[in-house]
């Protein structure tokens, strides 16, 4: 009995710490540490939540979609390579998801993204979080309330494949080449998706009566709107 629990004490220690790299904590698993995945959902978890919400629009199902993700990638673990990318192989699986949940979804109306997710671990935060600030007096978190909806419907309107690389690049951080790669589009189809997104965006807002001015004194600024 006590063999038996030495072994499954030694299976339950951590092979890597916390702070290794995504392929690190990945190959780890496939070993067998059990906690390097979950380091990995820690990590990822908010992330992942953000851009699946931008892309179905619905909370619930969003978190529906994350949990499906990381089954996914536990269950397939042994389909990830050394040399590959983590992040790529995982978002890769997270935009299938979306895009199977929105063909479900397309005999109703369009998503609604009205239900903003909370802010990320990191700033700078995508866009549409770092309007609002706690650290803004009241006149200028007013302006932030009213700026914040509009915002929000602005992704909203956008392509869905824009809305894709704007969510992919602004909300998880993600580089050009590696969309590129999740996708399954050219680099530069890539970035001239997220110029017309960012066009996009500027025209929705612009067209309400939000200038380039009422951004820049937004608690945040308009740094990924084009000037």
């Amino acid at each position: 009995m006590g063999l038996e629990k030495n072994h499954r004490d030694e299976r339950e220690k951590p092979t890597v710490g916390a702070d290794a790299s995504d392929e690190k904590l990945m190959l780890a698993y496939q070993a067998g540490d059990v906690r390097a995945f979950e380091v990995l959902v820690r990590r990822h978890r908010r992330p992942v939540f953000n851009f699946c919400l931008r892309i179905v629009g619905q909370r619930e199902r969003a978190e529906d979609l994350v949990q499906e993700t990381f089954l996914k990638m536990a269950k397939n673990a042994s389909a990830f390579r050394e040399r590959a990318k983590l992040k790529t192989w995982m978002y890769t699986i997270a935009r299938n998801l979306c895009i199977d949940e929105l063909r479900k979804m397309r005999h109703r109306n369009a998503a609604s993204l009205d239900r903003p997710a909370g802010p990320a671990d990191e700033d700078p935060r995508p866009l549409v979080d770092r309007v609002a600030s706690a650290d803004a007096g009241p006149d200028r978190a007013a302006e932030a309330a009213r700026l914040k909806p509009l915002l929000v419907e602005a992704l909203a309107a956008l392509p869905d494949e824009q809305r894709e690389v704007f969510v992919l690049r602004e909300y998880a951080g993600v580089p050009f080449k590696e969309i590129a790669e999740i996708t399954g589009t050219p680099v530069n189809t890539v970035k001239s998706r997220m110029r017309y997104a960012l066009e996009g965006l500027r025209r929705y807002l612009s067209d309400r009566g939000v200038t380039a001015q009422d951004l820049w004194q937004s608690p945040a600024g308009p740094e990924v709107l084009p000037s």
